[in-house]
């Protein structure tokens, strides 16, 4: 028997949610996955491209462009997922463990876009890329996990498999076994009031910009206690990707540090060309 549960699951009123069948752009980043769950970052619809590193995946930050984040459920079973960027929930802006945390619900072989943080029942305020210092986990005064975004997958708790006199035992769908349990290690810590590091004008972080239509509604979903997989992106602008060595200098055109360092006061020494020194007339 289902039951409704504190912990709160949201999902988007259609046609925000696809169900039924799954879209696939036509150009493939290299998606976070654990085999049946993705992620991807998308600017104007088109997923970033990821750079695999340290055992996560890195994304350039595009400085005051707006982004989203899909989630897509590639398996039989509908999923429960709460995702945090810069450690904030996308669904009240707490920082809680995953466990705690709203989420969001993936239907069978569906997906979802997720534009910004989520206002009211019927609004949201879009993800933008800026600094630390303008970032909305600065406003909030937390500041400790920006750079990141997670999303934490819960399975739904099933019934106990019914066991029959030969021994035998009816098999749950077992779509989600294999998606990498990681246990308490994805979990984060509950909200503290230990001292928040202080903000760069550098780095990036995400900031809440313009209000957009995005309406929700609230359905039971019994998760199980622990996630069965933690799904990461960490982003930075570019300078701190050539700096972590994930991606090559600029050329030297295309800095303009490096224009200013290649400047001469003068060229080398030339004269009028003589259209005569050819043997013309």
């Amino acid at each position: 028997m289902s039951r409704t549960v504190p912990r709160r699951a949201f999902s988007v009123i259609a046609p925000a949610v696809l169900l039924g069948s799954l879209l696939v752009p036509a150009r493939s980043a290299l998606a976070v996955q654990r085999d049946a769950i993705n992620m991807e970052v998308l600017v104007s619809g088109t997923p970033l491209q990821e750079y695999a590193a340290r055992g996560t995946s890195y994304i350039e930050a595009l400085k005051g462009r707006e982004y989203s984040i899909r989630l897509c459920n590639r398996t039989g079973q509908r999923v429960a997922v709460a995702l945090s960027v810069d450690g904030l929930n996308s669904i009240d802006a707490r920082s809680t463990s995953a466990a705690e945390g709203a989420k969001w619900i993936l239907e069978a072989y569906g997906s979802i876009t997720l534009d910004g943080w989520q206002t009211s029942s019927a609004t949201a305020r879009r993800f933008v890329f800026t600094t630390e210092e303008r970032s909305y986990g600065a406003w909030l005064g937390r500041t400790r996990n920006l750079g990141l975004i997670a999303a934490a997958v819960f399975r739904e708790k099933r019934p106990q498999p019914i066991v029959y006199e030969d021994g035998g035992a009816r098999k749950d769908d077992e779509s989600l076994r294999d998606l990498g349990y990681l246990g308490g290690a994805a979990q984060e810590p509950p909200e503290t009031k230990r001292s928040q590091p202080k903000p760069s004008r550098d780095l990036a972080a995400t900031g809440i910009g313009r209000q957009v239509d995005h309406r929700i509604q609230e359905v039971s979903f019994d998760a199980e206690d622990t996630p069965c997989a933690l799904l990461e992106i960490r982003y930075e602008y570019r300078d701190a990707l050539v700096s972590l060595g994930l991606v090559p200098p600029d050329r030297p055109c295309d800095s303009p540090l490096s224009r200013r360092e290649s400047a001469r006061g003068f060229e080398g020494m030339r004269f009028a060309p003589d259209p005569y020194a050819s043997g013309r007339p």
